[in-house]
């Protein structure tokens, strides 16, 4: 079968910046795999910096097109930083023809949704008599104008809120959940998209979960699903999902998915919240607690990255999230732990979520949703130094082709900055220009240096400002459970961590947290967390 091919050029205009920021992104589509990368055809790495939309509630529309054009949405996607949206769709949506069929009216008026049909008359009047199907395939064209490319995701087989454990949407065999009817719609989305330019992959299902849910059934289906999916469209992205709402993979361990890694196109997700954690473990225990997360993380998910006699595979981390008016003082102190792992593994990822509203969510209209990335009449940004926060993600900082050296930057999570060398200044800054330094290990220390001259990262004392010199005696360790501390001897027998300082000059102080032998603490009042920074590998553009 002839592949469709074209070339993908997306413009990024970033004003929550200080300063306009212009960054241009070509890509060779159809995507592949090559071991844990997605990659285009010429074998260069494509990441995916994504957000999630959702269009798989009650009404089975988009989320906002009652507030804005389709067209100022679609650009905001891109105003906002990212280069795909994992958009939803539900099962019965193109299974079932008393679903298919409906106008953006009649869905709207069976809800009785009488200021969300004025909404959309007022700012998308052409989508009003058109299917719920046909918007569908409107926004995912109008995404593709605006240079995005989409993942489309099997979210639900009825159409409403996802997830509870058991709202019968979660595991084949439930009461809304069929799997020959799951494979049909699958199929027929393939079948839909499989010529459109945008879509550069579908993944099967969100979030399996409830009591039926086994291991037996999930390599059955799983792996009917994926070759439903690639036969149909062979250039597809097939992105599968594992148990306990997406955190669990671990069963691959003992035995692979029997399609191996279909022609180049299998890619597994995760989803990482901080639910489930308390507050006391994340403001006492805040190093300790990141530890066990990012233990875990690494344990039941990210090692599908790692070829251990089945393959390698891209991991797709295709929900993470917060509260993002910052009240949550646990997701406040999750998502540093999670964006330090993000980066320093440059995993492909996807925000939940873009809406800042629901048309109707649990019976409710007009629902807000603290999560997305939009103000809950969609008129700006939520929360804008957030997303500035996720501007090394969006970076390819490792790719398979590259044939520089390995450098490092240093990334503060808590800022969402980087380590720069201004002059005779070490400060935290724009991470597109953040310094690239050689790192060597010496006895189990870390020496840190500008590549190719004999300048070191050098630590001056207790609240002093780090510089670089010649004649540095500083060697790093990292420290704390968390292992995002960079500790040095004081020269006093103790020792003294990276921190940030009051405008954001680089300095070092007192290891927050642990004890003089860089033991952490039981229990802790303090927030550690201004003191973490990770090493990012980087092989692009280090020549």
């Amino acid at each position: 079968m002839e592949t469709k091919r074209r070339n993908l050029c997306i413009l990024y205009l970033f004003p929550l910046l200080l300063f306009l920021k212009i960054t241009t992104l070509c890509t060779s589509l159809p995507l592949s795999t090559s071991s844990r990368y997605i990659v285009d055809e010429s074998g260069k790495r494509v990441k995916l910096a994504c957000v999630n939309w959702a269009s798989t509630l009650d009404p089975m529309l988009p989320e906002g097109i009652h507030k804005k054009p389709i067209e100022v949405l679609a650009g905001k996607i891109i105003e906002a930083g990212f280069n795909c949206v994992r958009l939803t769709w539900s099962t019965f949506m193109y299974t079932r023809s008393d679903y298919s069929t409906l106008t953006v009216y009649q869905t709207l008026n069976k809800f009785q949704l009488t200021e969300a049909i004025e909404g959309i008359t007022r700012n998308n009047p052409n989508l009003l008599d058109k299917s719920v199907v046909e918007v569908h395939r409107a926004l995912v064209d109008e995404l593709g104008n605006k240079g995005a490319m989409v993942v489309l995701d099997n979210h639900v087989s009825f159409p409403k809120w996802c997830c509870g454990w058991d709202d019968g949407n979660g595991f084949f065999g439930d009461q809304f959940f069929d799997p020959n009817e799951w494979i049909q719609g699958l199929v027929t989305v393939a079948r839909a998209y499989k010529d459109h330019p945008a879509v550069i992959g579908m993944s099967l299902r969100n979030e399996l979960r409830g009591n039926r849910q086994n291991t037996k059934d999930w390599y059955r289906f799983m792996a009917e699903g994926a070759k439903a999916v690639h036969t149909e469209s062979p250039r597809f992205l097939v992105i599968i999902s594992g148990l306990s709402y997406d955190s669990e993979l671990g069963f691959l361990n003992s035995r692979p998915l029997s399609v191996g890694n279909l022609d180049n196109k299998l890619v597994y997700e995760a989803h990482w919240y901080a639910f489930g954690t308390s507050l006391d473990e994340w403001t006492s225990q805040t190093n300790t607690r990141c530890s066990k997360v990012i233990d875990s993380f690494m344990t039941k998910v990210f090692f599908v990255t790692q070829d251990n006699g089945g393959g390698a595979f891209p991991l797709f981390l295709s929900e993470f999230g917060i509260d993002q008016r910052g009240t949550n003082e646990v997701e406040n102190r999750y998502v540093n732990c999670l964006l330090a792992t993000i980066a320093t593994f440059d995993i492909d990822w996807a925000l939940w979520a873009f809406q800042g509203s629901y048309i109707l969510r649990e019976g409710v209209a007009n629902m807000e949703e603290f999560y997305g990335v939009m103000d809950v009449n969609w008129d700006g940004f939520r929360n804008p130094e957030f997303l500035s926060r996720l501007e090394i993600l969006r970076h390819v900082n490792q790719d398979p082709v590259a044939t520089g050296p390995i450098r490092s930057k240093l990334f503060h999570p808590t800022s969402g900055r980087c380590v720069v060398v201004k002059g005779e200044n070490v400060v935290l800054d724009d991470c597109e220009i953040a310094t690239l330094w050689a790192t060597q290990i010496v006895n189990a220390r870390i020496a840190i240096s500008l590549p190719g001259t004999s300048l070191s990262l050098t630590m001056n004392g207790d609240g002093a400002k780090v510089v670089v010199s010649s004649e540095s005696t500083s060697m790093w360790m990292h420290a704390s459970a968390s292992r995002l501390h960079l500790a040095t001897d004081d020269a006093r027998g103790g020792y003294l961590c990276l921190d940030r300082g009051p405008a954001s000059e680089i300095v070092t102080r007192k290891c927050l947290c642990m004890d003089d032998q860089l033991s952490d603490y039981s229990s802790c009042s303090d927030n550690p967390q201004v003191q973490w920074f990770s090493f990012v590998s980087i092989d692009v553009g280090t020549h």
